[in-house]
């Protein structure tokens, strides 16, 4: 692999987990859907379920997004 994650495969539909909220069900639901890459176990698509978010992802390895998450949840004050 020469470290280009946007080069590897995407993932199927139903590979994506949706980590909703804002709308608590509605019919323009929001989400951020996040998926392994295929044969990548350590790196990550993530999407937006937003209409002007459709056929867009962000692709990232899981040391990335372990950094993105918890500098989050410290900057925001959040508990897990």
């Amino acid at each position: 692999m020469d470290g280009n994650l946007y080069a590897l495969s995407a993932p199927t539909a139903d590979a994506f987990a949706d980590f909703c909220g804002g709308n608590a069900g509605g019919p323009h639901e929001t989400c951020v859907s996040l998926a392994a890459l295929p044969g990548m176990d350590t790196s990550f698509a993530i999407r937006d379920s937003k209409p002007e978010g459709a056929g867009k992802e962000l692709r990232f390895t899981g040391s990335e997004l372990d950094d993105f998450a918890t500098g989050w949840v410290r900057t925001r004050g959040l508990s897990l």
